[in-house]
């Protein structure tokens, strides 16, 4: 074969491996996601909030494929969204002491912050808030990609 056909060769295979690879890790998450909490089951947590916000997807840090949109309910127990994220991998809820709408200001102020627990589904969730955990003290709930470093989503419920 002719140097340039195994080089044309090459690219192209490299090339299809990682928008295949891509394609995968965008993918994955979706395929292997929990079913969602029912918009009943969603409610009836909710009912108990103390707070409520909303995600909206016009964020300075959110894009086409981050953002989150819905009604979130804070309470002492379980922190709800009724509504949608934009799928990816390794969601991680945060409260934060401060409103932040992009990766820089999250970043900022992460060491005042305190992880919740992971967010596994992108439509409607219900998250436990650990016992020790005094929601009181945070006034934003911030949906974090951990692995990619992503701004998705935040709203401020005080």
């Amino acid at each position: 074969m002719k140097r340039k056909t195994l080089l044309m060769l090459l690219v192209s295979h490299l090339s299809v491996g990682a928008i295949g690879f891509a394609v995968g890790i965008y993918a994955l998450p979706i395929l292997i996601a929990p079913p969602p909490p029912t918009a009943h089951e969603v409610s009836t947590v909710s009912s108990q909030a103390q707070y409520s916000a909303e995600f909206k997807k016009d964020l300075k840090g959110s894009d086409a494929f981050h953002w989150g949109q819905g009604q979130v309910s804070v309470g002492p127990e379980f922190i709800t969204l009724m509504g949608k994220l934009a799928p990816g991998p390794d969601y991680k809820l945060y409260l934060s002491p401060e409103f932040v709408e992009t990766e820089a200001d999250f970043n900022r102020i992460k060491a005042s912050m305190i992880q919740v627990d992971e967010v596994k589904t992108f439509e409607n969730f219900v998250v436990q808030v650990p016992e020790d955990v005094e929601i009181s003290r945070y006034n934003t709930v911030i949906i974090w990609c951990e692995t990619f470093g992503e701004f998705i989503t935040a709203a401020q419920y005080k």
